[in-house]
């Protein structure tokens, strides 16, 4: 899938409201979910040793819901190049949560809508509906409102 372009101001404005669709499939590794562990501290379990979560209650290891919501910065380039800026920063999130697990080995895409773009000292400021899906599950792994700011 192509991303979707958007030149300046005007461009991302233009696509409030706007479902800029689904990325591809990434496989979620066990490698994966041990090294965020690694990097975060996080060696719980149900995410890091999967003898014992085949007993837990999700039959396996899980990822990190965190480790699904910081691939944000590898899917966003997949929906949306935004033009015309000197740079783009992330300011937060509104609003996270993590609806269902994302089993190791399964498949996680993004999609995506923009919300809403205002102007800002210097540029605007984005909101945006990121909705992770895992494959096979019937709810979202993560649905999160981030907030993004593009500076001209």
């Amino acid at each position: 899938m192509a991303a979707t372009v958007a030149v300046g101001i005007d461009g991302l404005k233009e696509l409030v409201g706007e479902d800029l669709g689904y990325t591809d499939w990434m496989e979620i590794t066990q490698d994966r979910v041990n090294q965020f562990a690694d990097a975060t501290g996080d060696h719980q379990w149900i995410h890091v040793d999967p003898e014992r979560a085949k007993d837990g209650p999700f039959g396996g290891t899980i990822a990190h819901g965190y480790l699904t919501l910081s691939l944000t910065p590898v899917f966003m380039p997949q929906l949306i190049e935004i033009q015309g800026f000197s740079m783009g920063i992330n300011y937060g999130c509104d609003r996270v949560r993590f609806p269902s697990p994302v089993p190791v080995g399964s498949k996680l895409r993004c999609g995506a809508v923009i919300d809403e773009v205002t102007d800002i000292k210097g540029g605007v400021q984005m909101r945006v509906t990121l909705t992770f899906e895992a494959e096979g599950q019937d709810k979202p792994a993560c649905v999160a409102t981030i907030v993004l700011r593009n500076l001209l």
